[in-house]
Formats: structure tokens, sequence, C-alpha cells
């Protein structure tokens, strides 16, 4: 791929900028990805969560052999993702279905991961299941400056529905402020009304970020229990199908539409089909040409063999951790996603 430019493109492995032979120009790049961690749990209970089906007596007989094997499986795919291109690997990723921070702990430090320095940002939330969304960073690339856990709110105030809320952290990339927003919305267990209704929340909190700082950018990240063309997704956050439907920095553009539509690929599959609720959407302002500041480059679906399904029925679908009951020693259902965001370096 990277040999197939009109121009020759060496990548530097210090700075991780592309250096474009034929103008002199240098152009950083910058990956920010999401992965659902598929029920990363630990083997402790933690009071007040419901995380039976996760301990060694539980139904799933999670013990420390799978658990260490999780962890050793998440790793790496994290570690990998984005390396093709940078060697250095992921700025930032979001990431669902974690238990609590002992997990991310175990993760981060994970001797998969461990030479990597990444650190993490967790707020314990209400979800009754007692997963959560996290953010892992790079303190080299990704410098947080806030954080917060926005609630997830019922239309008529109801506080006895209680799921993920929608992780608001702030920082700096390439020397701009961005935020990011990761999120797991309400599965298909529910109804369409509670994900359109996380998606009123989200197109608040960017509103409210965009209005404070015009000049910041927005990725809003996560498990959505959607694909980009649901109503939740296309009319309630208000995230577009085509580049040229943007028409202020402020709007909404989503990739993965296409991607989904006209490619037919997707991040995990159902009864045989493909669905795309993996997705990272990006503020106006990150798209255009003019690249003296931050701009989406490409988006991906980050795929390898050994997190396919290989064989029978399910051939060629995400190897989750288990199915039916039986221990596959597999990664997640869902497959990671990942962005590209590239910027001129000042000469």
């Amino acid at each position: 791929m990277k040999r197939n430019f009109i121009f020759l493109l060496f990548i530097s492995l210090f700075s991780m900028s592309f250096l474009l032979t034929a103008q002199e120009k240098r152009y950083e790049v910058y990956s920010v990805g999401f992965y659902n961690l598929e029920n990363l749990f630990d083997t402790i209970h933690d009071a007040g969560k419901n995380d039976f089906e996760f301990l060694p007596q539980g139904v799933n007989k999670w013990g420390s052999m799978k658990y260490v094997n999780k962890l050793k499986n998440m790793a790496t795919v994290l570690r990998e993702m984005s390396t093709d291109l940078l060697p250095m690997g992921l700025a930032a990723v979001g990431v669902s279905e974690i238990e609590n921070s002992r997990v991310l702990s175990d993760l981060v430090s994970h001797e998969i991961l461990a030479d990597r320095k990444w650190d993490f940002i967790h707020h314990e939330g209400p979800d009754k299941r007692g997963v959560d969304c996290a953010l892992l960073y790079n303190p080299k690339l990704f410098k947080p400056i806030t954080s917060r856990l926005v609630p997830y709110t019922t239309v008529d105030n109801d506080t006895t529905y209680k799921t993920r809320g929608f992780l608001t952290v702030s920082g700096e990339m390439a020397g701009e402020i961005v935020h990011i927003i990761v999120n797991h919305w309400p599965s298909r267990y529910a109804k369409s009304p509670a994900r359109e209704r996380a998606g009123v929340l989200v197109k608040a909190v960017k509103d409210s970020l965009m209005a404070a700082n015009p000049l910041s950018k927005v990725i809003i990240m996560g498990d959505m229990n959607d694909d980009p063309d649901d109503k939740s997704m296309k009319t309630c956050l208000g995230a577009v199908r085509e580049q040229n439907q943007v028409k202020k920095s402020s709007d909404l553009y989503n990739p993965w539409w296409n991607i989904l539509r006209k490619k037919g690929v997707g991040t995990l599959k159902y009864r045989g089909k493909w669905n795309l609720f993996d997705q990272i959407i990006i503020s106006g302002n990150l798209l255009g040409k003019d690249r003296s500041s931050l701009k989406l480059y490409k988006p991906e679906i980050f795929s390898r063999s050994y997190m396919l399904q290989q064989e029978g029925k399910y051939k060629g679908s995400p190897k989750r951790t288990h199915a039916s009951g039986v221990w596959l020693n597999g990664y997640s259902d869902h497959l990671p996603v990942i962005v590209y965001l590239i910027k001129e370096q000042k000469q």
C-alpha cells in the first residue's frame, strides 16, 4: 500500500512522519482506534456488579488460565493495530466491555504491551453488568487534559435505567486540542429509541465542546450497536455519509457508511451478515486537503487471520472468547477500527 502513492514516501521510525521527497514536505501521521474487548473481566467479584458468570465458579469457569490468555490475546491485537503504517502503533484507543481499572492495569503492563508505556483513563460507571469504557493512550502522542463520564439519561429521567455513560477525554494531539468521546450504546436487546437517545446525548456533548472552542476537533468512537445508516447514527447523532455533505466544522462525518454499504464489510457478523457497529466519527474540521492542521487520512477495519474463525459454520467471523458455552481462546466478537490522521510538519 505504501508503495502505490504518486510520490515516493519514506516512513521515519523516529518521528512517525512521512517524507514526501518530491515536494520536501513532512507529514506527521497519528492513528486512533476503537476495540470492543468482549468481556475483559478479572476473576474477582466486584461488589454490586453482576459479574458472576466471569468467576472461577461461574458458568464460564473464568479462572486464572482463561484470564491470562484473554489478556494476552487483547494485548496482541492492540499492539499490532496500525503498525503496518506506524511502527509505534496507536496514539489512543478507546475500549469497551472492560470490568474495572484492575484489568486495564494488567493489560497495559502485559509483557506484550509494556514497552509502549501506555496509560489509561477510566471512570467507574453504573452499568448493571459492570462493564465500562476506557481510553488507552501513548503519552508521547496524546496528552490528556481533562476527562469526565457524561451519564446516559432517559427522556423521563428514569433513575432505575442504568447503562454506560459517555467517556469524554480532552487532550492534545499534534499540538491541537482533540476531544475523544468513547461510547458503548445500549444493546440490541433494548429497542431502537434507547440508542436514538444516546445519539441525541452525544450530539449535545459534541455541540457543547465545540461551542466552547470552535477550533477543537472531536472524535466520537464506540460500539454503537447500530449501523451507520440507522436512525440513531444518521439522524440523532447527525453523522453524514459523504464528505461533501459536511457544511461546517461542527458537522459530523461517518467514514464507515460506504465501507459497509458499498464494500459489504463490517466489524461483526450476525447470522452470516456483516454489521458495522464499531465506528469512529469525526468533526468536519478534520476533513479537507489543507493539512496544516490534523486531517483525516484514511479509515481501516483492522483484521488478522488469527482473529477470525478458520473453519466450520462461522468461518470468516470474528473468533470470540466463548461460543455456545465452549471456550475458544478467541479474541472478540468484534473487529477493531482505526482512523489515521495526518498533519504537515512546519519547516
